[in-house]
């Protein structure tokens, strides 16, 4: 829970700058749903894509406060994460509970950032950057409307792409 509307814009002014011509990575923002339009809007015409935080595992329905695939595309989202540690530790996100969402997430036409890892507390006790490339793993699927078919990117644990034939998916 960190940036509201107004902050959201005036980070991107300062990160603007900052990224200006990169093209060694993919830049992804994250802010929280209250935050996306705004961040879509402040975004426009950098390399930045912004991304969900969450998804529910339903199109629609009465679950109050959850925010479906479609609501994000029209948000302005290209992606949304999926399996954060933070999301299976408070809020008791299973594996079953992920591979729900990862599926409205595609189903709904939207990448899906599936991650992974950190050991809990290891950011608290000062061990947050070895911790989480020892112990860190994301995949992001695709749409396969966008994509010739499902593709999938595996980071190792130095934060590398993995080579590409452990990346297909079997």
């Amino acid at each position: 829970m960190f940036k509201t509307q107004a902050e959201a814009r005036a980070y991107f002014g300062a990160l603007a700058p900052l990224i200006a011509g990169s093209t060694q990575c993919d830049i992804i923002v994250a802010p929280p749903f209250t935050a996306l339009t705004a961040a879509v809007e402040a975004g426009q015409g950098s390399s930045v894509s912004i991304s969900a935080q969450n998804v529910c595992r339903e199109t629609e329905g009465a679950f109050t406060g959850e925010v479906s695939a479609a609501m994000l595309i029209e948000a302005g989202c290209s992606a949304v994460i999926i399996g954060h540690s933070e999301r299976r530790q408070f809020f008791g996100e299973t594996d079953e509970r992920v591979n729900k969402k990862i599926k409205a997430a595609l189903c709904g036409g939207i990448d899906a950032d599936i991650v992974r890892g950190r050991i809990p507390g290891s950011a608290r006790a000062g061990r947050r950057k070895s911790s989480s490339i020892g112990n860190f793993a994301a995949v992001r699927l695709r749409w396969p409307a966008r994509t010739s078919r499902a593709s999938f990117s595996l980071m190792n644990r130095f934060g590398r792409l993995a080579p590409a034939a452990r990346r297909q998916p079997k």
